[in-house]
């Protein structure tokens, strides 16, 4: 692929430098030590991957350029995020919870056109899901999603407007309810006004939502993407229990390279191998690590032991793509809006 070919010549380039300067006496040419700086915004519950991935890239930039490189996070709802990029934050990648969000910044001209095939596998380079955070007990024997729109439970998710793991949430949910009613939509609509009247707080991103449930002790059951439950989990063993509903989603994160931005920086050739390194196998295991599942099967197959893999997982092409979800369900007017004004 394009960046492949890229990123092919660029290493050609650096190793014929190290050779040509190899040769002559000035052996403080022999690499170039200027620092490069990128800045990845991403969703919220990235954080902790990106700040050991970018570790990890920073070792193998050096050792492959010879360049020192600085990386900046930034991290908020996806749909925010995407918005701040469209609006001036110069974004050198994006690494986002969804490839709409992407697709918006590459429809306001900052993105070429063919992101999505720009690296394997659609661009997306990890991948999760959805389940439930429940408090240690399981008070409420919440099991499925129809426990959710039961009297009584206090629901926290975040806002499908703002953050992409939000939609992802919503779309798994109506999965759910359109599989227990052969496809109605009028009945659908209702189990999902009912799962949004027992939403206690709808938080702007997904770890805001987490800090809700989690840090803030509020609602029985989180909606959460699977890297954030294990997350919680991790930091308080004792404290809660992950659920994982008969039915979820494929969630797949999107990345991609802001060509206007990079051509600005000069910073094209490493913003394209950051999110290259992001399919090598040391990442992978990292993505594992962190709880995502990595998209190299093989890779994957070593955290049998972590994920569900035979969780019944619908997809976004089940919906039409994005384009045609949020045209139906998201956009100003679409069946959340309808469903959460009433």
């Amino acid at each position: 692929m394009k960046r492949k070919r890229l990123l092919w010549m660029f290493t050609g380039f650096i190793m014929l430098s190290i050779l040509l300067t190899g040769c002559g006496t000035n052996k403080s040419n022999i690499k170039n030590t200027s620092v490069i700086e990128l800045l990845n915004v991403s969703y919220d519950p990235t954080r902790e991957f990106y700040a050991a991935y970018n570790e990890l890239f920073r070792e193998h930039w050096k050792e492959t350029s010879g360049q020192d490189i600085k990386i900046t996070q930034s991290h908020g709802g996806s749909g925010s995020q995407a918005r701040s990029v469209i609006e001036g934050n110069e974004a050198d990648v994006v690494t986002l919870a969804l490839a709409h969000d992407v697709t918006a910044i590459e429809e306001a001209g900052l993105i070429e056109s063919g992101w999505m095939g720009e690296f394997d596998l659609d661009s997306s380079p990890y991948t999760s899901t959805i389940v439930f955070l429940v408090r240690k007990g399981n008070e409420k024997n919440i099991k499925d999603w129809y426990d959710l729109i039961k009297d009584g439970v206090e629901v926290i998710t975040p806002n499908p407007k703002t953050s992409g793991g939000a939609c992802w949430n919503f779309l798994a949910a109506w999965a759910y309810f359109q599989e227990q009613d052969g496809g109605d939509e009028t009945a659908t609509k209702e189990y999902m006004k009912k799962l949004y009247q027992n939403v206690l707080v709808l938080d702007s991103g997904a770890r805001g939502a987490t800090n809700t449930f989690v840090e803030n002790k509020q609602g029985d059951v989180l909606i959460a993407w699977e890297n954030e439950a294990y997350l919680s989990m991790k930091e308080y063993p004792d404290a809660y229990e992950i659920i994982t509903p008969s039915v979820s989603i494929l969630a797949q994160p999107s990345v991609a390279v802001v060509d206007n931005n990079v051509k600005e920086h000069g910073t094209e050739e490493a913003a394209a191998a950051y999110l290259e390194y992001l399919y090598s196998d040391e990442a992978q295991r990292l993505a594992g690590e962190n709880y995502y599942r990595p998209s190299n099967e093989t890779i994957l197959q070593e955290f049998s032991d972590q994920f569900d893999l035979e969780m019944n997982l619908v997809t976004i092409d089940d919906f039409g793509g994005w384009d045609a979800a949020y045209q139906t369900y998201f956009n100003d007017g679409a069946i959340f809006d309808q469903i959460y004004s009433e």
